[in-house]
């Protein structure tokens, strides 16, 4: 039996045009927290209970969970015959018409499915093919190869438009890969064979070229809906396109303000483009949002009138009260993640339980500083998105040069060391750590090992590093530029996306200033690691603080919210100022971090820290304070300081000097670390470090690293 809904009392007056409305197009702009999903599912209800066939529905999402739950909540309401509706992804849709049609397109209907690794085992295996002369660079890992592929693919762009950019250490064998793009192609073809990506190229081609499938589709599915549309890409827009073109039957539903995924090749000119293709389109506003507090809103609304192209609209809700978003500057990243970590437990002291609270920022590096602290805390914490620090093989590999110093017997860290030696396995390995067992040779011969031979260079290079460890009242800072300087070419050898790790690898430089001895630093990162993969039982699982980057947040929400890294090069990354494209999505991404809140949002940025050397020639001197939340008027946040001096804990995390002389120094030169500053004769610079009271170490962009002494140096603020 089929309950009746009182739509007028369940439903905003937004929301039940939406639903109410049953033919012709609509574009739903759905702002964040508006009820996007309700919408979805009572309109679902309300076209079975109208008499329409449960099997002509059809309702698109990108996961088949997501539509599942979507029709079992409608069916619940309504009527169980909700359970009949289409649901899927474009992919199973894409999969059942091609099984149906696949001669129209000179497969057939028994064609196979590659999965993403066999898809890299079909690249692995055509590889031999191109003939690649011997001595050159290493080639490209299967996985980033497909990886290009399906770029190419999904964007419908050549791959020599998009590579530059984005894998740009790889150009030099651009000739190469598209012959590989081409050998794949016809592999595919003559094995009957179609990846995922082809799944939705067929599909398309089949809409296009075929006026019976087109007829075919639009007799059987009479109504669609899609979920996310700002998530599809123009191949997913053009099959919606060609599915309601005979009864125009369609509403799409989506925020053009969040649409944060154009790396996977989603297009958020969909959400314009859709009146363009259905020009009697209705246009449909969700503004009331039953999550966040006023105060948050008027932020997240400031936020977006910087748009360059948006849909207008102004969230409100009917919630009463909440305080003003927070903009803490915290002077030092160690100091940002103690300001965090100290007001989360004060809260939780309080009584708040800690599953209310959630830290969000742009990439996954930037939480280090944050984990690491956590960890000393006793805060137990579940990370998602991103890498995580100690658990990726590049930090492994890294420290494992480090810990042989302190302990000359730890046998697993040897074992990594040696194994990233050319012509040493893991045969070898085992023989030069019996070796220096039994005779009891120290880290620093490791190169005399008997057994090399002649060619073999690579122990005497690795005996040298480690002699420049081991030397007495090495700095930890300095033990970690040496092994820097030694493991980035190993590196950029065995890792596809080494700029990505090696900016990770950075980390370890500032975190190691502030330590006096190494023994000390690698008890905190490798003894105490920084981990979200504890053994926990889903009850415990369950009290834990959520640390995400903001793509992994998307569709979360949280009582209390905080944003690290709210800096010019971090939250925009500096790379996005080179396209004002990137740059509007980076502005949406904020817009998505900042509406996850509902109570309470903390925006927190190290002002006193310097952007790295290597992104000035990218950005400028862009420092402090996102430029996205500077240009924001005034009465929508306190703005607020937050220092170490203003910060008490249980355990003193860092070396104190390092804090002590810091302050010392700022108060008796005028000067701190990240302060941009001008020489008469070097430029504008940016101040790295103090080397001692009156020395300073400046990164000037025309000139580098420069150490001046400031008695006898004229040096200003800019």
């Amino acid at each position: 039996m089929a309950n009746k809904i009182d739509y007028q009392t369940v439903l905003n007056p937004a929301q039940l045009e939406a639903v109410m409305t049953i033919d012709g197009p609509i574009l739903v702009i759905a702002g964040a927290g508006s009820g996007k999903t309700r919408t979805l599912v009572y309109r679902v209800a309300r076209l079975v209970e109208t008499g329409v066939d449960p099997e002509s529905i059809l309702l698109l999402t990108f996961t088949r969970k997501a539509s599942q739950e979507m029709l079992e909540r409608a069916a619940s309401l309504s009527d169980s015959r909700c359970r009949f509706v289409s649901g899927g992804t474009f992919h199973s849709l894409a999969n059942r018409v091609l099984r149906t049609h696949a001669d129209l397109l000179g497969f057939s209907n028994s064609f196979t499915i590659l999965d993403r690794p066999d898809m890299e085992e079909v690249i692995r295996s055509l590889i031999p093919e191109l003939r690649m002369p011997k001595g050159i660079p290493r080639f490209p890992k299967r996985g980033t190869l497909a990886n290009i592929l399906s770029k190419a693919a999904n964007l419908r762009k050549p791959i020599d438009e998009f590579m530059p950019d984005e894998y740009g250490q790889f150009l030099e064998f651009l000739p190469q890969i598209e012959i590989l793009e081409r050998l794949y192609g016809d592999y595919k073809k003559t094995h009957q064979m179609m990846d995922y990506d082809d799944l939705i190229l067929y599909f398309q081609r089949l809409l296009t070229e075929s006026e019976e499938v087109r007829k075919s589709l639009s007799q059987q599915y009479r109504y669609v809906m899609v979920d996310e549309y700002q998530d599809t890409n123009s191949i997913q827009a053009d099959i919606v396109k060609w599915l309601a073109h005979k009864h125009r039957n369609i509403m799409v539903v989506g925020d053009d303000s969040q649409a944060i995924y154009s790396f996977r090749g989603a297009s958020y000119r969909n959400m314009f483009d859709f009146p363009v293709q259905f020009p009697d389109a209705r246009l449909i506003k969700l503004e009331e949002n039953y999550r966040s507090v006023q105060p948050i809103l008027t932020l997240t609304n400031a936020l977006m009138d910087h748009a360059g192209e948006k849909y207008t609209k102004c969230l409100f809700t009917e919630r009463k009260g909440g305080e003003k978003p927070r903009i803490v500057d915290t002077r030092t990243e160690p100091e940002q993640a103690m300001f965090v970590c100290r007001y989360i437990k004060e809260l939780v002291q309080k009584g708040q339980p800690i599953t209310d609270f959630a830290v969000l920022f742009r990439a996954g590096y930037h939480s280090f500083e944050l984990e690491a602290e956590l960890t000393r805390q006793g805060v137990r914490y579940v990370k998602y998105g991103g890498f995580k620090f100690l658990e990726s093989a590049h930090i492994k590999d890294f420290l494992a040069h480090l810990r042989v110093v302190v302990n000359r017997d730890e046998a697993v860290s040897w074992v990594r060391i040696l194994r990233l030696i050319k012509n040493v396995g893991s045969g070898k390995s085992n023989a030069i750590i019996q070796w220096m067992k039994a005779h009891e040779i120290p880290p620093e011969r490791v190169g005399e090992w008997p057994g090399a031979r002649k060619g073999d260079r690579g122990l005497k290079v690795l005996s040298k590093l480690i002699a420049k460890l081991v030397r007495k009242n090495g700095k930890p800072e300095k033990a970690v530029e040496q092994v820097m300087e030694y493991y980035v070419p190993i590196l950029k050898e065995r890792f596809d996306d080494y700029p990505r790790r090696q900016k990770e690898l950075d980390q370890l430089i500032p975190m190691a200033s502030r330590y006096k001895k190494l023994r000390s630093f690698l008890d905190d990162l490798v003894l105490e690691p920084p981990t979200s993969s504890v053994d926990l039982d889903s009850g415990e699982k369950a009290e834990t603080l959520t640390l995400s980057t903001v793509h992994s947040a998307k569709g979360l929400e949280w009582s209390v919210v905080f944003i690290i890294w709210v800096m010019e090069g971090r939250f925009p990354p500096a790379r996005a100022y080179n396209d004002p494209l990137s740059l509007e999505e980076e502005r949406r991404l904020m817009y998505v971090a900042a509406t996850r809140a509902k109570d309470q949002l903390i925006m927190c940025y190290p002002g006193q820290e310097s952007v790295p050397v290597w992104q000035l020639s990218e950005i400028g001197y862009r420092n402090g304070l996102s430029s996205f939340i500077k240009d924001l008027p005034e009465d929508v946040a306190s703005r607020e300081s937050a220092g170490v001096r203003k910060i008490s804990f249980s355990r003193q995390p860092y070396e104190k000097s390092s804090f002590d002389n810091h302050l010392d120094q700022r108060e008796s030169t005028g000067f701190s670390q990240g302060d941009r500053v001008t020489h008469p004769a070097f430029g504008p610079g940016v101040v790295s470090k103090f080397v001692s009271n009156d020395k300073v170490e400046v990164l000037f962009r025309n000139a580098g690293r420069k150490l001046l002494h400031l008695e006898y140096t004229t040096l200003e603020k800019i």
